[in-house]
């Protein structure tokens, strides 16, 4: 499934009655500009920008020159495309580096929305830039805050900085004074959060905020809260005056309200999405990338962004050279899905690309690439680089140890042989094969 699979599959049906129309009359534009703000407003989309956002929409796809080009429903379609990205940018807002180290990041959001996880998740995103960051403790309040802070920063590989339940803004100085001794270039406080805001929680930030040189001020929000996720960063962005915003969970049932509302209710660009519940699970957030996604256009950028990542360039050219030569193994097989598991999973990946809006739930079963998995680690290492020995009797241990049957065994064996096949007709027909991955 998509990011905000309702809508943009409300959306691709507007746009699909207008592509089988040939020419538009003003009538027909205004017509479908009506149902894609009704689809919005469903979407959970602020009322005044869903407004606004038609309105320009409008003025632009009714002039004579989009009525009487030659397609008038994609230059409708790619104007729709453009105002979701000025609505959401127009481009990707980067961290603020300080000029005078430690870049110093505050953290701050209500309960429930996942801010002390991303804190780790940020870890995660600024180690691959090479830098040191150091986590810090300022959530007193909550029972086992801090230590839920330490085992995410464990598995981020980052230090935490704590002075127990001392008052915030002291350990917030404390915390960049140690960093400035210790080289840790980037600060990120984690601070206590509310279930909802109140004036103790509003005066602790502001205290934290004048005891140390703050450079960005994060909101992490909980995406599927809809227009209170909007309500909270306005709200926020009131008394602190907010540098950038962190939605989180984008992978669950999320309407896309607040993804298409912050920016132009508060004037600041979200930074980042949380897609997943790993630690690797954040990624920056393009205006671009995630209109294209919402209009069913898919996000090839960023799935070649993932492939980069979960696979090193001495891996691909190991992996070439064994379809190449024909030598290509069950393990190899394997380590075709342990990449695709590492970039997310099959769901993940089709929801990248063009058309994915079409894909109902369902249509990949993640259950059955766990099961050739399943199967492949039953082998021996002799079966696997030798599948021509699995006989009878060996398909009846495999399927006894990976709790599958003699039938799924040979539908495996079957696929991986049809593959290897498909490699040789590309091997043969284009000299040098790509990997998919």
């Amino acid at each position: 499934m998509t990011l905000f699979a309702s809508l943009s599959e409300r959306l691709n049906h507007i746009f699909s009655k207008l592509t089988k129309r040939g020419r538009l009359t003003e009538l027909e534009i205004r017509q479908a500009m009506r149902e894609v703000r009704v689809a919005l407003l469903e979407a959970d989309v602020n009322l005044k920008v869903a407004k606004d956002f038609i309105a320009d929409v409008s003025e632009k796809a009714v002039g004579q020159k989009i009525l009487e080009s030659l397609n008038p429903a994609q230059q409708v379609i790619k104007i729709v495309n453009e105002e979701l990205i000025a609505l959401m940018g127009p481009g990707n807002a980067k961290l603020e580096v300080s000029p005078k180290p430690p870049t110093v990041i505050m953290m701050c959001g209500l309960q429930g929305a996942g801010k002390t996880t991303m804190c780790a998740k940020l870890a995660v995103q600024l180690k691959k830039q090479g830098k040191k960051p150091l986590l810090v403790a300022c959530d007193v309040y909550r029972p086992a805050a801090i230590d839920q802070l330490k085992v995410v920063a464990a598995k981020a590989g980052a230090e935490v900085f704590e002075k127990g339940t001392q008052a915030p803004p002291k350990t917030a100085k404390q915390a960049v004074e140690y960093a400035l001794r210790m080289g840790f270039d980037t600060v990120v406080i984690d601070t206590a959060g509310r279930l909802h805001i109140d004036e103790k929680l509003m005066q602790e930030l502001e205290d934290i905020k004048k005891e140390v040189s703050v450079t960005e001020i994060l909101l992490t929000v909980d995406s599927m809260t809809g227009q209170d996720a909007v309500n909270v960063a306005e709200t926020f962005n009131a008394r602190l005056n907010i540098t950038g915003v962190i939605l989180t969970k984008l992978d669950g049932d999320t309407r896309g309200g607040a993804c298409l509302s912050i920016k132009a209710v508060t004037g600041k660009p979200i930074k980042f999405i949380g897609v997943g519940e790993k630690i690797t699970d954040l990624e920056p957030f393009y205006p671009d990338r995630m209109a294209s996604r919402i209009l069913g256009m898919g996000d090839v950028l960023s799935l070649i962004e993932k492939a980069q990542e979960a696979v090193t360039e001495q891996q691909a050219k190991e992996m070439e050279r064994k379809m190449r030569e024909n030598s290509f193994t069950l393990a190899d097989y394997l380590t075709q899905f342990e990449t695709l598991k590492k970039m997310g999973g099959a769901g993940a990946l089709m929801s990248m690309l063009p058309g994915a809006g079409k894909l109902k739930e369902g249509d990949i079963d993640e259950s059955k690439i766990e099961r050739i998995r399943a199967i492949i680690l039953s082998m021996t290492p002799k079966e696997r680089d030798n599948p021509q020995i699995i006989n009878s009797s060996r398909k009846r241990r495999i399927a006894l140890g990976s709790g599958t049957t003699v039938q799924d065994i040979n539908q495996l064996l079957k696929q991986f042989e049809q593959t290897k096949e498909l490699m040789k007709r590309f091997r043969n027909g284009k000299g040098k094969m790509k990997l998919p991955f």
